[in-house]
Order: C-alpha cells, then sequence, then structure tokens
C-alpha cells in the first residue's frame, strides 16, 4: 500500500470551497523526496482542474513546513543520476503549472527545499515560529530549486547572498521584514488565518483571479513597459466577461456580487 505523504481535503460549500494540501512525513519533518512530489503535483493539478475549487492551501506540521530535501536520499547520487534522470525537472516544479491561487502557511521550519517550496506558492502566511533559510552550502552543493533565483527576487541581492553563502536561517519576522512573507499570524492562529484569506480568495470572480496571479508573476519576467501591456491586455479581455459586469453592477447597486466564473 503506498504511502500518504501528501493529505487531501476539499473546505467549505458552494463558491468558497478551498483544497487543503498537508505535507505528510512527520517522521522526516517532511523532507522531500520524489514520491512526495509526485503526489503532490498530482494533488495540485486535481484541484487545479476541479472547478469547485477556488484557492489551494499548502501546509506542513507545526513543526515543520518542510525542512527540505530528503538528503539520505540524494546523498549518493553521481552526476550522471541527477542529470540523466531531470532530477527535479522532472517532477518537483508543477506548482509552477497551476493557475488557480496557492497560499502556503508556514509553520516551523522551511530551510533548503522547503524554502524553495513555499516561494513557490503565490504568497506565504507564517506562524510566529516559522523558519526560513537555504543552507545547502553546509552540505556541499547549492540551491536548485530556485533558491538562488527566487530569494533573490523577493529580498533582494544582499540578503539572498548573505542566506545562500552563510546558510542561516532568518526568522518569520525578518522575513516579513524583506519581503518574503505577507504577513505574520500567531502559531494557532495560523490555519484559521490562512483559510480565511483562502476563502475570500474562492469567493471572488475565478477569470479575474487568474488574470491578477498571471500579471503578477509576468512582472518578474519582463520588462516594466512589457508588463503593463500585459497587465493591460487582460484588463481588457476582462470586459468580454459576464463576472465584470456582475461585479460593477453590485458595486453600483451596493449589494454582494454573485460571481458565475464565466
Amino acid at each position: 500500500m503506498t504511502d500518504i505523504l501528501v493529505q487531501v481535503e476539499r473546505r467549505g460549500e458552494g463558491a468558497r470551497r478551498v483544497g487543503l494540501l498537508t505535507l505528510n512525513r512527520p517522521k522526516q519533518m517532511n523532507a522531500l523526496n520524489d514520491a512526495l512530489m509526485d503526489q503532490l503535483g498530482a494533488a495540485l493539478m486535481a484541484l487545479d482542474a476541479d472547478d469547485g475549487i477556488g484557492c489551494i492551501v499548502l501546509t506542513g506540521s507545526d513543526k515543520a513546513f518542510a525542512a527540505g530535501a530528503d538528503i539520505a536520499a540524494m546523498a549518493h547520487y553521481q552526476y550522471m543520476d541527477v542529470h540523466k534522470n531531470e532530477f527535479i525537472t522532472r517532477n518537483w516544479e508543477t506548482i509552477r503549472s497551476v493557475r488557480k491561487p496557492v497560499i502556503g502557511a508556514v509553520a516551523g521550519f522551511a530551510l533548503g527545499g522547503g524554502c524553495e517550496l513555499a516561494m513557490m506558492c503565490d504568497f506565504i502566511i507564517a506562524a510566529e515560529n516559522a523558519k526560513f533559510g537555504q543552507p545547502e552550502i553546509t552540505l556541499g552543493v547549492m540551491p536548485a530549486w530556485g533558491g538562488s533565483q527566487r530569494l533573490t527576487r523577493s529580498v533582494g541581492k544582499a540578503k539572498a547572498m548573505d542566506l545562500c553563502l552563510t546558510g542561516r536561517m532568518m526568522d518569520a519576522a525578518e522575513a516579513e521584514r524583506c519581503g518574503l512573507v505577507s504577513r505574520i499570524v500567531s502559531a494557532d492562529k495560523l490555519m484559521e488565518e490562512t483559510m480565511a484569506a483562502a476563502r475570500k480568495i474562492a469567493a471572488l470572480g475565478r477569470l479575474s483571479t487568474i488574470a491578477n496571479k498571471e500579471s503578477v508573476n509576468t512582472a518578474f519576467e519582463t520588462p516594466l513597459n512589457e508588463g503593463l501591456k500585459f497587465e493591460r491586455r487582460l484588463f481588457y479581455g476582462l470586459f468580454a466577461t459576464e463576472d465584470q459586469k456582475e461585479g460593477m453592477a453590485a458595486f453600483i447597486d451596493k449589494r454582494p456580487p454573485v460571481f458565475k466564473n464565466r
């Protein structure tokens, strides 16, 4: 029987349904391996394809979101093992294909691959006890799942270079100050606050939610002028949707909108 390494829940009713994914390797502090990433990728794609789900939350345990990649599984790899088999590239980046918003709810350690997975979420809500870092250099290697790239885009060169070269951890307060996390909440309120944010997003129009996500992500990939053109085209396109008509009519009528995702 295959171990359940990612627990999948669908919460809520009607237009506010949220998919909740919980990493489930407690003895290994949710260390990431191929089996877990296969299950996580499949779960993400299933929730993305589920018309009843408007937002996805990814979390771990109170002690660790994910303490990193599974070093025991990697230690004996040779160059041809990782290159020929496309280690990481083959199955660890499925989250990049998800169109719906993904919120990372991080408590405890988010180190190495765990920090990189958190950064691949659309934004992070962190518990007060959260700790982030890229300690790969202490193992004789370097980040490989975007740590040197996404971290630099999130916190700037100086902070990213500090973390990647020293392998030190930063706490939630420092992570918020430098822009890695969107907000900090008490550990006992982490899931309550995160699910409230997810339900709010899920209740909004799906088409405009996807457009907003695509536009913000495009800001990291294009020059400003091209990004502005992309944003404008998406904005114009939303005027062909029923949700735009409903949203603006509801505003004028001073009533809550009823979005139908079309």
